[in-house]
């Protein structure tokens, strides 16, 4: 890794308690003391100039040092070269600062130079021994001299032992420690200790709070580094290394504005060069190579040779398929930094981004090959490899990662999810392994292995593509599916797809009518086909579109549909085109507005079919596999140019829905949201037409929309509450039909045609009422009612499997009414098996008895 810069301040209090009585000292150190606190609070300009003119008068090393800062911490390099030379090459300060021009000159890749001006210092016994030796420490480190870099940075830990170390003394303390822990993990509790000692020691110094909050944030535990940033921002808003942890933070989220919080730190220092990384990793996960490129030039226009940066370049190049400039960069890592396997860490990161997992886990091994003590490889291999369903391998590469670092939180979690997952259950189809929680593998897999199947068959004649068997995952707890996919708790998705290994919550994990658990496991089945018959080079907005336009397609009612939110956001320019469509999902500029580029995404999958045909997505699927940008493959398809796509996609949405776009416009919600409103007003003061007519004519509007308390909603209320059944079904029959996961509509349309007497509808409602909330016995035990009269054997047998599954209180009735069915179906031995467990807890149940007899009877005969 690049050492980083490291900022010395010696606090002015101390620097005021040796000045002599003198007016002119006095007045010297009232100006420094002035050029401290201007820096600490962020006024650069106010700072640099006062410490420049006190640097100029006075010959002591602290306001050259603290001038040197400044000007480092604003991006002013060359200035900050020159005046490290000046002061280093005076006869008066020129022991002291050798190491801040050794600082400078490690900064902009002058790595020789800068090892050369650390060794005088240490030479000279410099007051700032203790910084320059962890910085010179690491210099050695990077260049493959692990044994000298572990003495220097042992001799400073020890340093804390006596004495009474300054601020930055504690800093260093605490970076020799934090290095020290690759291989003494229990250091890492000491270097915490440290920083926080070098905040004790002066309050208002912000470089102990940055080292801890970086390495909170390199353990994954983002609430703590989240406070110490905050602290540091609180005192200087501009401070740019708080501003971009609190990026990482918001980008390792999943959360909107690390890109903004970037940029904000490039205003105050635009020759950052970890700022322009974050954003070049950023643009890489948008597949926008143009600006990941020149944001990686950025980085490298301060330090040519930075490890960090030609990592980055590596990225670059291998995701744009250009092996020799990835090989080229790559060599140029290792030429600086020989044992740098942050270079395969990060590239396995990037490549598991653009959903490669085999090629992250390889990439692990290869940085766990070039250095077995980077933790970092282990964790990134184990956790790819339990996303291609290695589990076995997995644990042994995340056990071997906790051992050597305790501290990763995401190698934590998930070795604790794996303990935890033990005793899942795994169930079999043809091509299915289905692993759910004992408490409901029984209930979940009745439904789920056939609708995965039948997916399959479909998507398989869709895509021409055979994927291999495929291993689907349901968590009981979310916490636990997140962990599964990015290591922490909070993950605001409800599935995601690894290619050939599915993971989603459980129904369970969510409250009752929160979640379509049917469309999520065909969603994600979908990304299953898109990324296989890709080699995992599609796009994620053409991916998620394709899954979500296929979910449109399983059911009825399944999928999103649009929403006053989408029509408005569009309207506004708010939701990306098509060309720009990954930034919605990878660097969205408000919460919302990933939500809405799955919609978005998916009406552009329709656009393309309806006008160019059903050949037109394959085409531009086959090519994404052959290694084709975005602007190349729309060409290559489609025959378009970017540019002409959105503008055609713009108007096929402003054709669709052109009329509900105007009804929602403008304030209060348009014309649509004024009828919603004067209808709700009337609906209470009891004027049942007035309102009826209110919720129709917002209906006539924009009737694609039956999400929450729709037009629909409101009507079938009305007209149930008048006695109007059949009204009140037609209209809930028009909302199911758009929207399938409205868990009360759908439970109510099969009251409604139940007492209209539609065996066949209420069945096919309760059906889908199971897909959003499967646990309700009574509604199995309806839908097995209902398959009896219309039937359907094996419905009735599934239903009632389903309620023994759920372990009602009369488990003993629940066996015998599946035995019933077992027999129905003609499986007498397994009808058998059932009443006798019916018996087993109610010995006296007569009609048991009789069913058993007749089956003894019937076997005998």
């Amino acid at each position: 890794m690049r050492k980083r810069v490291r900022w010395t301040v010696e606090g002015a209090v101390l620097a005021l308690g040796v000045l002599a009585a003198p007016v002119a000292l006095n007045a010297q150190g009232d100006a420094l003391a002035r050029g401290t606190a201007a820096l600490r609070a962020g006024r650069y300009d106010e700072a640099i100039n006062t410490l420049s003119g006190v640097a100029s008068r006075d010959a002591a090393p602290t306001a050259r040092r603290l001038h040197v800062r400044a000007l480092l911490e604003v991006g002013r390099d060359a200035e900050a070269e020159a005046a490290a030379r000046r002061y280093a090459a005076d006869p008066g300060t020129g022991d002291a600062l050798q190491g801040t021009l050794g600082d400078v000159l490690a900064h902009r890749g002058a790595v020789r130079d800068a090892r050369a001006a650390y060794e005088r210092a240490l030479a000279q016994r410099a007051s700032d021994s203790l910084e320059v030796r962890v910085a010179l420490a690491a210099l050695l480190d990077e260049a493959g001299d692990r044994a000298a870099a572990r003495t220097h940075w042992l001799r400073v830990a020890s340093a804390g032992e006596s004495g009474r170390p300054s601020a930055s003394q504690w800093v260093a303390i605490g970076e020799a420690q934090h290095r020290l822990s690759r291989t003494e993990p229990a250091r890492v509790r000491q270097a915490l200790r440290a920083f926080a000692a070098g905040e004790a020691a002066d309050g208002g110094d912000p470089e102990p709070r940055l080292r801890a909050g970086a390495l909170f944030l390199e353990k994954f535990n983002a609430p703590d580094a989240r406070t110490s940033f905050e602290s540091v921002l609180r005192a200087n808003p501009r401070d740019p290394r708080a501003l971009l942890g609190m990026a990482r933070i918001r980008q390792f989220d999943g959360a909107p504005g690390g890109a903004a919080l970037a940029d904000s730190a490039l205003k105050t220092n635009p020759r950052l060069p970890e700022a322009h990384l974050l954003l070049a990793g950023t643009h890489l996960e948008a597949e926008d190579y143009t600006r990941a490129d020149a944001a990686v030039r950025s980085a490298l226009a301060v330090d040519s040779t930075a490890p960090d940066a030609l990592t980055m370049l590596a990225a670059v190049r291998r995701l744009q398929g250009d092996a020799p400039g990835f090989e080229s960069a790559r060599r140029r890592v290792l030429a600086r930094a020989p044992r740098h396997a942050a270079l395969y860490a990060t590239l396995a990161d990037l490549a598991a981004k653009h959903r490669q997992y085999a090629t992250a886990a390889r990439l692990g091994a290869e940085g766990v090959a070039l250095d077995s003590t980077s933790w970092r490889s282990h964790a990134v291999r184990g956790i790819n490899q339990l996303r291609l369903g290695h589990a076995d391998s997995a644990r042994a590469s995340l056990e071997r990662a906790f051992a050597g670092d305790p501290y990763d939180v995401w190698t934590k979690n998930t070795l604790d999810l794996l303990d935890a997952t033990r005793g899942y259950r795994t169930t079999r189809t043809a091509r299915f392994t289905l692993l759910a929680d004992s408490t409901e593998s029984a209930l979940l897999t009745l439904y789920l292995g056939e609708l995965l199947e039948d997916g399959y068959d479909k998507l398989s004649r869709r895509y021409g593509y055979r994927p291999p068997p495929i291993r689907m995952e349901l968590y009981r707890s979310h916490a636990d599916f997140s962990v599964r996919t990015v290591g922490l708790a909070g993950l605001g998705a409800l599935g995601v797809s690894f290619g050939p290994v599915l993971a989603m919550d459980a129904p369970s994990a969510r409250s009752a009518g929160d979640f379509h658990w049917g469309a999520t496991a065909w969603h994600e089945l979908a990304h299953t086909f898109t990324l296989g018959v890709t080699d995992n080079r599609v796009p994620r907005w053409l991916s998620e579109g394709l899954s979500v336009l296929e979910e449109r397609r399983a059911r009825p009612g399944w999928g999103d549909g649009p929403s006053p939110a989408f029509l408005s956001a569009w309207r506004e320019g708010r939701v990306p085109p098509p060309s720009r469509l990954n930034d919605g999902f990878v660097r969205p500029a408000f919460p919302q507005q990933v939500i809405l580029s799955y919609y978005a995404a998916s009406l552009v999958c329709e656009m393309i079919e309806r006008d160019f045909g059903a050949a037109a997505v394959p085409a531009l699927l086959a090519a994404y596999k052959q290694g084709l940008g975005t602007e190349a493959a729309i060409a290559r398809a489609l025959r378009l140019d970017l540019p002409t796509l959105d503008r055609r996609f713009d108007a096929y949405v402003r054709e669709r829905f052109g009329r509900a776009m105007e009804a929602v416009a403008g304030g209060t919600g348009g014309q649509y949201g004024r009828l919603m409103v004067a209808g709700d007003s009337a609906a209470r003061a009891g004027r049942t037409d007035v309102a009826i007519a209110a919720f129709t004519g917002a209906k006539a509007l924009f009737p694609e929309y039956a999400e929450g308390e729709s037009p629909y909603w409101r009507l079938a209320q009305l007209y149930q509450a008048r006695g109007d059944r059949a009204r009140a079904a037609a209209e809930l029959r028009e909302l199911t039909a758009r929207n399938g996961g409205h868990l009360q509509a759908q439970l109510a349309l099969a009251q409604l045609r139940e007492q209209l007497g539609d065996t066949a509808g209420a069945a096919a409602a309760l059906e889908q009422a199971i897909w959003i909330w499967p646990y309700d016995p009574q509604v199995h035990a309806r839908l097995a009612a209902h398959a009896e009269r219309l039937g359907d054997t094996r419905k009735v047998v599934r239903e009632r499997r389903a309620v023994v599954a759920l372990a009602p209180v009369d488990l003993a009735d629940a066996r015998f009414q599946l035995a019933r069915a077992l027999v129905a179906a003609g499986d007498r031995a397994a009808a058998k098996h059932e009443v006798l467990r019916a018996l087993e807890s109610a010995p006296t149940f007569a009609p048991a008895q009789e069913l058993l007899l007749t089956l003894v009877d019937g076997g005998a005969r």
